[in-house]
């Protein structure tokens, strides 16, 4: 069945890449021009960008503490600096990392 935009016009499926590279698909009004990505289109996209933004990092021994060693792309991303406080915020499923 095809799908139909508020103002009566025909809605054509299309996909398209996100700056990072990930695909998407989405529907344009051939009328109105208007552009929508249904919940499950937008479901896959953010699994896609789950996947793609995922970083391992290394837990280690630090006297009585632990630490963590962020990996050298989140490094140049955030601007950390060595010997740099960050905040640290407990959060359900983990932590959150913020520079100070």
């Amino acid at each position: 069945m095809a799908r139909k935009c508020g103002c009566g016009g025909k809605m054509i499926e299309l996909s398209s890449k996100t700056p990072e590279g990930v695909n998407y698909r989405y529907f344009r009004c051939e009328k109105c021009g208007e552009e929508i990505v249904n919940m499950e289109q937008l479901h896959d996209v953010a699994e896609k960008y789950r996947e793609l933004k995922k970083y391992n990092a290394k837990l280690s021994k630090w006297g009585q503490s632990i630490g963590l060693r962020i990996p050298k792309e989140l490094v140049y991303k955030y601007n950390f600096k060595d010997d740099e406080e960050v905040t640290i915020i407990p959060e359900e499923t983990g932590i959150k990392v913020i520079p100070a």
